[in-house]
């Protein structure tokens, strides 16, 4: 995988939330997690611990959530996701089930099957969200997993390459296979529920939600939504209902004309105000079309730093996220509510020019 738009902190080099993440996250994950997140250090934490509360802990079948990443990823078509969770349901000893999911199959068992649709379903929050097939008291980890993806993809869409390994070679079913070895007492370890919220000491809280009420899945999503609401500022009150707006009328099932439907969003607001506005309605809704262009257009524009970008980026994923919420549990989110002075741990952030 290579990283895109900005420089991601070095494990030999990191220090503080940032190299606390990445001890945890290789040691309950197996890999060192979202290093393009890593400029934010509150972000970083944040994601991380909405992924392993949800996903990697809990009393929910690892193997199911497994299901529902994958098709979330393949809902986002984002590549990297859906290669590396595929690897994983291998890792789980389901080799026959992580092909089928990888190519995007309907899988052999009921169960598997209706999870998929389940999942993929999260990705057009303006149909009818099919019933949960997972009983209520596990309800929190499945949700939970299905939204860290929905954020997970935007993330790894806009700022990296999406390959897995070098040369794509993760397209040879023998290589997935030995890939999967590397995981696979990972990915059977019973895990604390609980032990990512220490890296959350000191990032503001945003919107907990109802739905994992008295769970670590709550405090960290209420995290992620804190640390990203820091991302808000980059962007002008003009910008913010521009993106607000332009997430509550998306309808995946009709999308609009590729490059027109931009143009047409940006169109209201000052010249200032757009090149922040464009990054972060692409991260919510087309993250595969950040470039170099969108992105330098940015830094000229407000001498943005790296950790302002993923801030940015970050933002308009969790607005998304958020409609996504809204659309799976039928009740609405409140917007997220900016901070004000700096986040403990991260860098000073700096508004739009003219914003």
């Amino acid at each position: 995988m290579s990283i895109r738009h900005i420089t991601p902190v070095p494990r030999k080099a990191a220090s503080g939330r940032v190299a606390e993440v990445y001890a945890q996250s290789v040691a309950d994950f197996g890999q060192a997690a979202f290093m393009m997140l890593s400029p934010a250090p509150d972000l970083h934490a944040a994601a991380w611990a909405f992924l392993r509360e949800s996903e990697v802990a809990g009393s929910a079948p690892r193997l199911g959530k497994e299901v529902v990443a994958v098709a979330v990823s393949h809902a986002n078509r984002c590549r990297f996701c859906i290669d590396a969770h595929s690897i994983l349901v291998h890792a789980l000893g389901e080799h026959r089930l992580a092909e089928d999911l990888l190519h995007d199959r309907t899988p052999a068992r009921a169960d598997h099957a209706k999870l998929v649709a389940w999942a993929k379903a999260t990705g057009v929050p303006g149909a009818a969200q099919p019933s949960p097939p997972f009983p209520a008291e596990l309800a929190a980890e499945y949700i939970g997993t299905a939204l860290s993806t929905h954020f997970n993809n935007r993330m790894y869409s806009a700022l990296t390459d999406e390959q897995l390994l070098p040369g794509n070679l993760q397209r040879s079913r023998s290589v997935r296979r030995v890939g999967a070895m590397a995981y696979t007492r990972t990915v059977h370890r019973e895990l604390t529920r609980g032990d990512s919220l220490p890296l959350l000491a000191g990032i503001p809280s945003g919107h907990a939600p109802a739905w994992a009420a008295g769970t670590p899945i709550a405090t960290a999503f209420a995290a992620l939504r804190g640390a990203a609401a820091a991302g808000g500022a980059l962007l002008s009150e003009p910008g913010r209902n521009v993106l607000r707006t332009a997430v509550a009328e998306w309808d995946p099932t009709h999308p609009p004309s590729p490059g027109a439907w931009l143009a047409q969003r940006l169109a209201s607001l000052p010249a200032a105000d757009r090149p922040a506005a464009r990054l972060a309605l692409l991260a919510a809704l087309a993250p595969h079309d950040v470039t170099d262009t969108e992105v330098t257009a940015w830094r000229i524009a407000v001498h943005g730093t790296d950790a302002d970008l993923v801030r940015l980026l970050a933002y308009g994923a969790v607005i998304a996220v958020d409609r996504i919420e809204e659309a799976i549990t039928g009740h609405p989110t409140l917007p997220p509510v900016l901070t004000t002075g700096e986040v403990p741990g991260a860098p000073r952030t700096r508004g739009p020019a003219g914003g």
